[in-house]
Protein backbone atom coordinates (compact mmCIF):
# COMPACT_ATOMS: atom_id res chain seq x y z
CA UNK A 1 0.00 0.00 0.00
CA UNK A 2 1.45 3.54 -0.86
CA UNK A 3 1.76 6.27 1.52
CA UNK A 4 -1.29 8.00 2.52
CA UNK A 5 -2.69 10.44 5.02
CA UNK A 6 -3.69 12.62 6.93
CA UNK A 7 -7.34 12.10 6.53
CA UNK A 8 -9.26 8.89 4.25
CA UNK A 9 -12.81 8.25 4.05
CA UNK A 10 -15.03 5.54 5.09
CA UNK A 11 -15.61 4.29 1.53
CA UNK A 12 -11.87 4.34 1.16
CA UNK A 13 -11.62 2.25 4.46
CA UNK A 14 -14.32 -0.26 3.53
CA UNK A 15 -12.74 -1.07 0.25
CA UNK A 16 -9.10 -1.71 2.01
CA UNK A 17 -10.68 -3.33 5.15
CA UNK A 18 -8.88 -6.38 5.81
CA UNK A 19 -5.65 -5.69 4.27
CA UNK A 20 -2.80 -7.57 5.93
CA UNK A 21 -0.39 -3.82 6.17
CA UNK A 22 -3.32 -1.71 7.59
CA UNK A 23 -3.89 -1.08 11.29
CA UNK A 24 -7.36 0.30 13.03
CA UNK A 25 -7.21 1.84 16.31
CA UNK A 26 -10.16 3.11 17.98
CA UNK A 27 -8.75 6.40 19.43
CA UNK A 28 -11.80 7.41 21.62
CA UNK A 29 -12.11 9.19 25.14
CA UNK A 30 -14.02 10.67 26.87
CA UNK A 31 -13.84 13.40 29.53
CA UNK A 32 -13.46 12.89 33.33
CA UNK A 33 -17.22 11.73 34.70
CA UNK A 34 -18.63 10.50 31.05
CA UNK A 35 -17.94 6.66 31.58
CA UNK A 36 -14.93 4.89 29.79
CA UNK A 37 -14.85 4.98 25.68
CA UNK A 38 -13.27 1.17 26.05
CA UNK A 39 -17.14 0.19 27.06
CA UNK A 40 -17.95 1.25 24.20
CA UNK A 41 -15.69 -0.67 22.06
CA UNK A 42 -16.18 -4.17 23.61
CA UNK A 43 -19.92 -3.79 22.13
CA UNK A 44 -18.92 -2.35 18.68
CA UNK A 45 -15.98 -1.71 16.54
CA UNK A 46 -14.75 -1.75 13.03
CA UNK A 47 -13.56 -5.00 12.41
CA UNK A 48 -9.63 -5.68 13.53
CA UNK A 49 -9.71 -2.49 15.49
CA UNK A 50 -7.18 -2.38 18.65
CA UNK A 51 -8.27 0.26 21.28
CA UNK A 52 -5.65 2.85 22.10
CA UNK A 53 -5.83 4.15 25.51
CA UNK A 54 -5.02 8.08 25.77
CA UNK A 55 -5.00 7.93 29.51
CA UNK A 56 -3.04 4.65 30.08
CA UNK A 57 -0.13 5.36 26.57
CA UNK A 58 0.81 8.60 28.16
CA UNK A 59 3.59 9.71 31.27
CA UNK A 60 3.13 8.94 34.07
CA UNK A 61 5.76 11.07 35.67
CA UNK A 62 3.27 13.92 35.62
CA UNK A 63 0.09 15.03 37.02
CA UNK A 64 -1.17 16.53 33.93
CA UNK A 65 -3.44 14.76 31.72
CA UNK A 66 -2.41 12.21 29.20
CA UNK A 67 0.87 13.81 28.27
CA UNK A 68 3.00 12.33 25.53
CA UNK A 69 4.62 9.33 26.70
CA UNK A 70 8.14 8.67 26.41
CA UNK A 71 9.55 6.89 23.69
CA UNK A 72 10.70 3.22 24.70
CA UNK A 73 6.73 3.24 26.92
CA UNK A 74 5.31 4.15 23.37
CA UNK A 75 7.17 1.49 21.88
CA UNK A 76 6.03 -1.26 23.93
CA UNK A 77 2.56 -0.47 24.58
CA UNK A 78 2.31 0.02 20.13
CA UNK A 79 3.79 -2.94 19.96
CA UNK A 80 1.94 -4.76 22.30
CA UNK A 81 -0.88 -3.40 20.43
CA UNK A 82 0.61 -5.66 17.11
CA UNK A 83 1.53 -2.56 15.65
CA UNK A 84 4.78 -1.80 14.01
CA UNK A 85 6.65 1.08 12.84
CA UNK A 86 5.92 0.07 9.66
CA UNK A 87 2.13 -0.61 9.68
CA UNK A 88 0.05 2.03 8.08
CA UNK A 89 -2.79 3.24 10.41
CA UNK A 90 -6.24 4.49 10.42
CA UNK A 91 -7.56 6.13 13.45
CA UNK A 92 -11.17 6.66 14.34
CA UNK A 93 -13.09 7.50 17.34
CA UNK A 94 -16.83 7.23 18.83
CA UNK A 95 -17.88 10.86 18.63
CA UNK A 96 -16.55 11.42 14.72
CA UNK A 97 -13.84 14.17 14.82
CA UNK A 98 -12.57 14.27 18.73
CA UNK A 99 -9.67 12.53 19.80
CA UNK A 100 -8.72 10.60 17.02
CA UNK A 101 -6.63 13.59 15.87
CA UNK A 102 -4.74 13.18 19.67
CA UNK A 103 -3.58 9.75 18.55
CA UNK A 104 -2.66 10.75 14.83
CA UNK A 105 -0.65 13.50 16.46
CA UNK A 106 1.04 11.17 19.00
CA UNK A 107 2.14 9.02 16.25
CA UNK A 108 3.10 11.80 14.04
CA UNK A 109 5.59 12.46 17.17
CA UNK A 110 6.76 9.89 17.43
CA UNK A 111 7.75 9.76 13.85
CA UNK A 112 5.13 7.37 12.02
CA UNK A 113 4.00 9.15 9.00
CA UNK A 114 2.06 6.30 7.11
CA UNK A 115 -0.94 7.11 9.89
CA UNK A 116 -4.83 9.16 8.76
CA UNK A 117 -7.43 9.80 10.62
CA UNK A 118 -11.03 8.22 9.51
CA UNK A 119 -13.13 11.48 8.21
CA UNK A 120 -16.72 11.16 10.44
CA UNK A 121 -15.33 8.20 12.37
CA UNK A 122 -17.45 5.73 13.77
CA UNK A 123 -20.71 7.94 13.57
CA UNK A 124 -20.24 8.21 9.65
CA UNK A 125 -19.23 4.24 9.23
CA UNK A 126 -22.28 3.25 11.40
CA UNK A 127 -24.77 5.46 9.50
CA UNK A 128 -23.77 3.94 5.81
CA UNK A 129 -23.99 0.65 6.91
CA UNK A 130 -20.20 -0.32 7.08
CA UNK A 131 -19.84 -3.84 8.94
CA UNK A 132 -19.14 -3.67 13.28
CA UNK A 133 -18.38 -6.29 15.60
CA UNK A 134 -18.25 -7.18 19.33
CA UNK A 135 -15.19 -9.96 18.78
CA UNK A 136 -12.39 -9.64 20.65
CA UNK A 137 -9.33 -9.24 18.65
CA UNK A 138 -6.50 -11.68 18.34
CA UNK A 139 -3.13 -9.37 18.92
CA UNK A 140 0.07 -10.88 18.08
CA UNK A 141 2.79 -8.77 19.74
CA UNK A 142 5.18 -7.02 17.19
CA UNK A 143 8.12 -4.55 17.82
CA UNK A 144 7.92 -1.01 17.52
CA UNK A 145 10.63 1.79 16.78
CA UNK A 146 9.84 5.28 17.31
CA UNK A 147 11.88 7.78 16.19
CA UNK A 148 10.46 10.99 17.90
CA UNK A 149 9.96 14.29 16.31
CA UNK A 150 10.44 16.70 19.13
CA UNK A 151 9.20 19.81 17.29
CA UNK A 152 5.89 18.26 17.42
CA UNK A 153 5.08 19.03 20.51
CA UNK A 154 5.41 22.28 22.12
CA UNK A 155 6.34 23.46 26.06
CA UNK A 156 5.14 26.26 28.57
CA UNK A 157 8.46 27.51 27.94
CA UNK A 158 7.93 27.00 24.35
CA UNK A 159 4.41 29.18 24.16
CA UNK A 160 5.99 31.54 26.67
CA UNK A 161 8.72 32.34 24.17
CA UNK A 162 6.49 32.68 21.55
CA UNK A 163 4.23 35.24 23.30
CA UNK A 164 7.13 37.28 24.40
CA UNK A 165 8.53 37.12 20.68
CA UNK A 166 5.49 37.25 18.78
CA UNK A 167 7.01 34.47 16.67
CA UNK A 168 4.32 32.06 16.51
CA UNK A 169 0.68 31.97 16.18
CA UNK A 170 -1.21 30.75 19.38
CA UNK A 171 -4.49 28.93 18.19
CA UNK A 172 -7.12 27.66 20.75
CA UNK A 173 -9.62 24.90 19.95
CA UNK A 174 -11.60 25.38 23.40
CA UNK A 175 -14.84 26.83 23.29
CA UNK A 176 -15.32 30.49 22.97
CA UNK A 177 -17.32 30.98 26.29
CA UNK A 178 -14.42 29.47 27.75
CA UNK A 179 -11.52 30.73 25.58
CA UNK A 180 -13.20 34.59 26.96
CA UNK A 181 -13.27 33.20 31.01
CA UNK A 182 -17.13 33.83 30.77
CA UNK A 183 -17.64 29.21 31.56
CA UNK A 184 -15.42 27.58 33.94
CA UNK A 185 -13.13 25.04 33.06
CA UNK A 186 -14.01 21.29 33.28
CA UNK A 187 -11.33 20.28 35.14
CA UNK A 188 -10.66 21.75 39.10
CA UNK A 189 -8.46 23.82 39.99
CA UNK A 190 -8.17 25.70 36.84
CA UNK A 191 -8.46 29.85 36.24
CA UNK A 192 -10.66 30.79 32.98
CA UNK A 193 -9.65 32.87 29.88
CA UNK A 194 -6.93 32.41 27.54
CA UNK A 195 -2.66 32.74 27.20
CA UNK A 196 -1.83 36.72 26.10
CA UNK A 197 -2.26 37.28 22.41
CA UNK A 198 -4.05 33.70 21.53
CA UNK A 199 -7.11 33.47 19.05
CA UNK A 200 -10.04 31.27 19.66
CA UNK A 201 -10.94 28.85 17.00
CA UNK A 202 -13.02 25.91 18.82
CA UNK A 203 -12.29 22.55 17.21
CA UNK A 204 -16.19 22.30 15.73
CA UNK A 205 -15.44 25.08 13.54
CA UNK A 206 -13.35 22.88 11.39
CA UNK A 207 -16.24 20.44 11.07
CA UNK A 208 -19.62 20.19 9.12
CA UNK A 209 -22.71 19.61 10.25
CA UNK A 210 -22.40 15.76 9.40
CA UNK A 211 -18.98 15.78 11.33
CA UNK A 212 -16.70 15.73 8.59
CA UNK A 213 -13.55 17.88 7.77
CA UNK A 214 -14.68 21.11 5.71
CA UNK A 215 -13.17 21.82 2.55
CA UNK A 216 -9.31 22.94 2.37
CA UNK A 217 -9.87 26.05 1.43
CA UNK A 218 -12.74 26.68 3.69
CA UNK A 219 -10.21 26.16 6.39
CA UNK A 220 -7.80 28.01 5.54
CA UNK A 221 -10.39 30.77 5.25
CA UNK A 222 -11.22 30.02 9.07
CA UNK A 223 -7.77 30.47 9.85
CA UNK A 224 -7.71 33.80 8.10
CA UNK A 225 -10.59 34.94 9.23
CA UNK A 226 -9.11 34.26 12.84
CA UNK A 227 -5.96 36.51 12.33
CA UNK A 228 -3.59 33.84 11.73
CA UNK A 229 -0.53 34.44 9.59
CA UNK A 230 0.05 32.59 7.09
CA UNK A 231 3.81 33.06 7.42
CA UNK A 232 4.10 32.22 10.99
CA UNK A 233 4.75 29.34 12.88
CA UNK A 234 1.77 28.07 14.92
CA UNK A 235 1.35 26.35 18.37
CA UNK A 236 -2.13 24.74 19.17
CA UNK A 237 -4.05 24.27 22.63
CA UNK A 238 -7.16 23.27 24.28
CA UNK A 239 -7.74 21.71 27.49
CA UNK A 240 -5.52 19.14 27.55
CA UNK A 241 -4.31 18.63 24.51
CA UNK A 242 -7.00 16.33 22.79
CA UNK A 243 -8.50 19.04 20.41
CA UNK A 244 -5.32 20.87 19.83
CA UNK A 245 -4.86 18.08 17.47
CA UNK A 246 -7.66 18.48 15.68
CA UNK A 247 -6.31 21.71 14.42
CA UNK A 248 -2.87 20.52 14.26
CA UNK A 249 -4.50 17.67 11.85
CA UNK A 250 -6.48 21.00 9.86
CA UNK A 251 -3.56 22.38 9.85
CA UNK A 252 -1.56 19.53 8.22
CA UNK A 253 -4.64 18.91 5.67
CA UNK A 254 -3.99 22.37 4.41
CA UNK A 255 0.07 22.03 3.53
CA UNK A 256 0.99 23.84 6.86
CA UNK A 257 3.40 22.10 8.51
CA UNK A 258 5.34 24.26 10.66
CA UNK A 259 3.10 23.59 14.06
CA UNK A 260 3.39 22.00 17.14
CA UNK A 261 0.73 20.84 19.79
CA UNK A 262 0.89 22.28 23.44
CA UNK A 263 0.96 19.27 25.57
CA UNK A 264 0.25 20.70 28.89
CA UNK A 265 -2.81 23.01 27.25
CA UNK A 266 -4.79 25.07 29.58
CA UNK A 267 -4.38 21.80 32.30
CA UNK A 268 -0.91 23.55 32.66
CA UNK A 269 -0.91 27.05 31.73
CA UNK A 270 -4.34 27.54 33.63
CA UNK A 271 -3.33 25.69 36.93
CA UNK A 272 -4.35 27.92 39.97
CA UNK A 273 -1.29 27.09 41.42
CA UNK A 274 1.03 28.62 38.89
CA UNK A 275 2.68 31.59 39.33
CA UNK A 276 0.43 34.50 36.79
CA UNK A 277 3.02 36.30 36.10
CA UNK A 278 5.26 33.64 34.23
CA UNK A 279 1.84 32.21 33.41
CA UNK A 280 -0.22 35.03 32.45
CA UNK A 281 -3.73 34.75 31.85
CA UNK A 282 -6.37 37.19 30.19
CA UNK A 283 -10.04 37.30 30.79
CA UNK A 284 -12.64 38.86 28.87
CA UNK A 285 -14.98 38.33 32.03
CA UNK A 286 -12.60 40.66 33.68
CA UNK A 287 -12.93 43.40 31.98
Amino acid sequence: MNSFGPLVSTDWLSENLGQKDLKIIDGSWRMPGQGEAIDKYRKQHIPGAVFFDIDAISDYSTDLPHMLPPSKQFEAAVGALGISDKDNIVVYDEKGLFSAARVWWTFRAMGHENIAVLDGGLPKWTREGHPLTADAINISPVNYNAVPIPKLSASHADVRKAINAKSACIIDARPAERFEGHAPEPRPGLRSGHMPGAVNIPHDRLLTETGVFRTPDEIRDIFANAGVESQKPVITSCGSGVTASILALALELIGCGAYAVYDGSWAEWGDERNDSATFPVVSDAKK
